[in-house]
């Protein structure tokens, strides 16, 4: 009996031209890059520019998706954007994508789990491919979260960054193994209990204002490694796979002690971990799409390779999903 699975086959990203590097912040914030490196492992972050809205990143990922892949909008039917600072209260960012890339069929929203999204996107793209209802779709995390931060709070002015990723994903027929190309499974939760612990202090419904992002960096560091071990346990179980397996794992790049500590845990070896958080800093939804759109333009990623994606934002909710390449 043949099983639809929803196979990668293409990938793209775009990062704003802007660099702003820790000793750039050294200058506007009390803070030092041996403080922010040492903590984070991040030394520097894109930063979008006058214009460059969330839409705009997530066009310029979805285009270089598509012709990564060989096609064009007309071979889209579903387009899903994970983001938490869309161009709008309404109408969705993935609309404004999809009228950029000239697509006029179709459906396409957005999916709000903060730095979970793209898992989360990938997941419900996944449901809508097997299920036989759509053919191929367009998912991209894409972020400009520069525009909510407070500038002054050296705590959290110093961990994000803008950018898009995506991926074109398309149902075809496996056999129903885990030697199947595509996504094997996903596992998602979410806690609402924890909203104080990481939140933007402001939306339409409360204050009518964007507000700025609020952390407490303690709290989240000590959830997240166990929640994000969790769900990739619950992966491996589902599949009868285990960390030995895997060829590369591409976490959400929030910061380097959460990757190594969880990467630890389910002893993955370094030399699969991809990392690009130094580069990017926490660009949330649109985190690991950069680190897979990297790691396959170097060559690390490859056809058949089995990887591990996984990600913990805000709410909380997190998530995995394991997808042979």
């Amino acid at each position: 009996m043949k099983h639809l699975r929803s196979v990668v086959c293409g990938v793209g990203s775009y990062l704003p031209a802007k660099v702003v590097t820790n000793a750039d912040l050294e200058k506007t914030v009390d803070t030092s890059d041996d403080w922010i490196v040492q903590r984070t492992g991040i030394r520097q972050r894109h930063i979008a520019g006058e214009g460059e809205t969330t839409s705009v990143l997530a066009t310029h990922a979805a285009r270089a998706a598509l012709d990564n892949a060989g096609l064009t909008a007309a071979d889209i039917d579903l387009i899903i954007v994970a983001t938490s600072s869309p161009d709008y209260t309404f109408p969705s960012t993935a609309t404004q994508v999809q009228a950029a890339i000239g697509m006029t069929h179709g459906a396409a929203f957005d999916i709000q789990a903060v730095c979970s999204g793209f898992v989360f996107a990938v997941t419900t793209a996944d449901k809508f491919l097997v299920s036989g209802s759509h053919r191929r779709a367009l998912v991209i995390g894409a972020e400009t979260f520069s525009r909510l931060l407070d500038w002054n709070d050296r705590t959290t002015c110093v961990l994000f960054g803008d950018g898009a990723g995506a991926i074109v994903l398309e149902a075809r027929e496996g056999a129903g193994t885990i030697k199947d190309r595509g996504v094997l499974t996903s596992h998602l939760r979410s806690d609402g209990r924890h909203r104080e612990k990481l939140y933007v202090d402001g939306g339409p419904s409360t204050t009518g204002t964007v507000g700025h992002l609020r952390m407490s960096g303690r709290d989240v560091f000590r959830h997240a490694v166990g929640m994000v071990a969790d769900v990739m346990t619950d992966a491996f179980a589902a599949t009868g796979t285990s960390a030995e397996d895997l060829d590369w794992f591409v976490p959400h790049q929030a910061n380097r002690r959460i990757i190594d500590a969880s990467a630890e845990k389910l002893g993955i070896a370094p030399a699969k971990i991809v990392v690009t958080v130094d580069r990017h800093g926490n660009t949330s939804a649109a985190s690991i799409p950069l680190a897979l759109a990297a790691a396959v333009a170097d060559g690390r990623i490859k056809p058949g390779h089995l990887v591990m994606i996984e990600a913990m934002g805000g709410g909380f909710t997190w998530g995995s999903a394991l997808i042979r390449w």
